[in-house]
């Protein structure tokens, strides 16, 4: 059964937005799979304001339900949810996930275990079983931000400028990484509270990636645990916004790390080499609708010719994310 109240082992974190059947999934799967543990379940809603608030008390009424009235974020509401968890762990979980088997319980018991350990992470599937090779990351530099292409990453799957060769090693023991993504994040809630929690300056992307280097910086270690998985739908949310919006998030997002991380010339270096790539982008794409016949993948093309153009602009300081 779902607890709450006192202070409990894991307090599992979800923030919402109009995401409510996925979010039903998800609920469903963490009771399903309940760890042996105490652990308490938050909701924290960023005003979608979809029917998740009586979905959730309706049917899942152990799980403490908090509605903010205005969209704070990713970083902002994990954060204010953390706040009012007791767990002395944390789990930071998407809405479009879905928990297999004894994945939390796993999670735990290895965070537990390992003393330089301050965040964990699990094996995260596609729907259709396959690997996300987003589960862990290197941490971002310009040039792994500019070689990152998948034809690249299908190439050298286990190069260190992805930091993913912990998913292709077919081990079972946890190993060191750089980061971990925030759709599946784990963290003693004495490290989390050490590091300041999540950093506002995000309002979504690079939020994972900022928390894994400050504990880094902290003398923390981030593990990655095979054999531990659950399920990612992968972005359910954002596609409720026009296709280049998550593209520029990720950009100003990255532009924001580096500027905290490396400092303002280093920064300004990353949006000058987007203006590359972004050009270099399109002169391929522009060759392949040349070439290309097939209808719906010219139509593609011009979803990611559009999506390229509108990141060259943002790169060029003349678009704002406010105006999309």
């Amino acid at each position: 059964m779902l607890t709450g109240g006192s202070a409990v082992d894991l307090a599992v974190i979800i923030t919402n937005w109009n995401s409510r059947e996925f979010l039903r999934e998800c609920l469903a799967s963490i009771e399903q799979n309940s760890p042996r543990f105490s652990f308490e379940v938050i909701v924290i809603d960023n005003a979608s304001f979809d029917g998740s608030a009586e979905m959730v008390q309706r049917e899942f009424p152990g799980v403490r339900y908090i509605q903010s009235a205005y969209n704070l974020g990713f970083s902002r509401a994990n954060n204010a949810a953390a706040l009012a968890s007791t767990g002395r762990i944390l789990l930071f979980l998407n809405p479009d996930t879905k928990i297999l088997g004894t994945a939390l319980a796993a999670m735990k018991e290895c965070l537990d275990s390992q003393q330089d350990a301050g965040i964990m992470g699990c094996r995260i599937l596609n729907s259709d079983g396959s690997v996300q090779t987003t589960a862990v990351q290197a941490f971002p530099t310009i040039l792994n931000q500019m070689l990152d292409a998948d034809v690249l990453r299908r190439w050298f799957p286990q190069s260190h400028l992805w930091g993913t060769a912990a998913l292709f090693s077919g081990g079972t023991n946890p190993v060191v990484v750089d980061t971990i993504s925030g759709a599946c994040l784990m963290i003693r809630r004495d490290v989390f509270e050490q590091i300041g929690g999540f950093s506002a300056n995000y309002f979504m992307y690079s939020e994972d990636v900022d928390i894994c280097q400050k504990a880094h910086l902290a003398g923390w270690k981030a593990y990655y645990l095979p054999t531990a998985s659950i399920i990612h739908y992968n972005g359910q949310s954002t596609k409720k916004k026009p296709s280049y919006f998550p593209s520029l998030m990720q950009q100003e997002s990255r532009f924001i790390y580096f500027s905290k991380m490396r400092g303002s010339l280093y920064a300004l270096c990353f949006r000058a080499s987007r203006i590359l790539i972004a050009i270099i982008r399109m002169a391929i794409i522009a060759l392949l609708m040349v070439v290309s016949f097939d209808s719906e993948r010219r139509l593609q093309l011009r979803f990611s010719m559009e999506k390229w153009f509108f990141i060259l602009k943002w790169s060029l300081g003349l678009k704002r994310l406010l105006q999309i």
